[in-house]
């Protein structure tokens, strides 16, 4: 079953993306929605988009949820991101049938928090980032809806204190079209008990 899944979202890979390509110019859908003052929940975002983000949302650091074949095309990888002075974290998940596990999950949410103001920062977390590097953390995966989703929405119940349930309501607020199956759904309650009711 594992490898049949890993194969069909291997195969299915462009034929969605050019659906996601299409569905942003022929809908109100955006390629990328602001969730709060550091997190955008995004598509796979482009080559060409990367000095647009850069300079128009202030983005320091990219956390990606997908697999190496989903960037090789037409995305940046660790080298080149570093090459734009933007820090960069892969956390690979296949796509459709699988959820983030709960380690990448919390590894995700670290990432994030150190690009958050001090002040902001969520506390009992680890952080090596200096002041300055306060700015955007653009998570995607590739058509931010589902993996990349379960992410931010984690970070959402760490960093506010959330349930899961407020979380998904407040990323629907700004990005509609998430799309979070039981597994997905599955894997913020566990981490809203282990991460956010077990340290209240």
């Amino acid at each position: 079953m594992e490898m049949s899944a890993a194969m069909f979202a291997r195969v299915s890979f462009y034929p969605t993306l050019l659906y996601n390509v299409l569905m942003e110019k022929a809908s109100a859908r955006n390629w990328y929605d602001r969730i709060d003052d550091t997190v955008i929940l995004g598509a796979l975002p482009f080559r060409n988009q990367a000095n647009d983000l850069i300079e128009k949302e202030n983005m320091k650091a990219v956390v990606s949820m997908n697999e190496d074949y989903e960037l090789t095309a037409f995305s940046n990888n660790t080298e080149k991101w570093r090459k734009l002075g933007v820090e960069f974290l892969q956390l690979a998940t296949t796509d459709i049938f699988e959820s983030p596990n709960q380690e990448k999950l919390f590894r995700g949410v670290e990432f994030i928090n150190q690009f958050l103001p001090l002040s902001k920062r969520i506390s009992g977390l680890g952080s090596t980032q200096t002041p300055e590097n306060v700015g955007s953390v653009y998570v995607h995966c590739k058509a931010g809806r589902t993996r990349s989703a379960t992410l931010v929405g984690c970070y959402l119940m760490m960093k506010n204190g959330w349930t899961p349930d407020e979380a998904v309501d407040h990323m629907r607020s700004c990005r509609p079209h998430i799309l979070l199956h039981t597994k997905q759904w599955d894997a913020l309650r566990l981490f809203y008990t282990n991460n956010v009711v077990a340290k209240s």
